[in-house]
């Protein structure tokens, strides 16, 4: 086992970018309280809680390839090896992470069994609570886009959060296939504006350059592209086309809703959600 990557033998698990790379197994005893606990060592006061949130604070400030074992110790102001009495390295913390950033939405009421909370009456209402959510999370941990979550290792929070999901999305009336592909369709919806957000943040912060000035700087050619006839359709856009003042997530969320409103008429029309 490599002690300060994963038990994986993949470039990608060994850099700490993949969820699931690790020992699963771990993981999941990790996730659901059932692994067994130091009862002594040589930190007193240091717990798996504070492993995880110390790990959380350091990639929410300097990205996920901060995150080590070596760096946590330090910050936690204990010797490297006493971590590795909580979590076997790096691929399972990050399963960590995950799971206790994915609950932060739930964090008001942790221990609210999902089946008690409230929901929205109306899907709409829903999907924009969940939309904003996920935009929100993503903003607040921007290094959770450079993770490959294609098989996450389920935990509590991310169980929570996909029943609740559910439960305010079965009025909608669709298959239960439909009903995740409503969640898949607009978690990518975010994802996707979050990481165009974010690639534009890294890109000031790796120029230096502000994005008025590197498009300040491309004006005079493309002045002249304008000018030459060959791009008539950008030549008769407005000039407020590419403002920042546009609310590309309201309009796609809109949008989407609008979408599903369509089908959602259409299963009510046919009498129920389609064999």
């Amino acid at each position: 086992m490599a002690k300060d990557g994963s038990t994986g033998s993949t470039a990608a698990a060994t850099d700490g970018t993949t969820t699931g790379s690790g020992d699963i197994a771990r993981s999941l005893e990790l996730l659901w309280g059932t692994g067994d606990r130091p009862s002594r060592g040589p930190k007193p006061g240091l717990t798996l809680d504070r492993i995880v949130t110390a790990a959380i604070a350091v990639a929410d400030a300097e990205g996920l390839a901060a995150v080590s074992m070596r760096r946590l110790s330090t910050e936690l102001g204990t010797g490297t090896m006493s971590l590795y009495r909580y979590v076997p390295g790096k691929a399972e913390l990050l399963d960590l992470m995950l799971d206790r950033v994915l609950g932060e939405p739930l964090s008001a009421e942790p221990d609210r069994p999902a089946a008690d909370r409230p929901v929205p009456d109306d899907w709409r209402v829903a999907i924009n609570a969940m939309a904003t959510a996920h935009l929100d999370n993503l903003r607040s941990h921007p290094w959770l886009l450079k993770i490959n979550q294609a098989r996450t290792v389920l935990g509590p929070s991310a169980l929570r959060g996909l029943e609740l999901s559910l439960a305010a999305l079965r009025s909608m009336g669709l298959r239960d296939p439909e009903l995740i592909g409503v969640i898949i369709t607009v978690n990518s919806f975010v994802e996707g504006l979050a990481r165009t957000q974010g690639d534009a943040a890294e890109a000031v912060a790796q120029t230096g350059l502000s994005d008025e000035e590197f498009w300040e700087s491309q004006r005079p050619y493309l002045e002249r592209a304008m000018l030459s006839g060959a791009y008539p359709m950008m030549a008769s856009m407005s000039e407020d086309t590419f403002s920042a003042d546009f609310d590309h997530f309201a309009f796609g969320l809109e949008r989407l809703i609008a979408g599903f409103e369509v089908l959602v008429a259409e299963r009510q029309k046919a009498g129920g959600p389609a064999g």
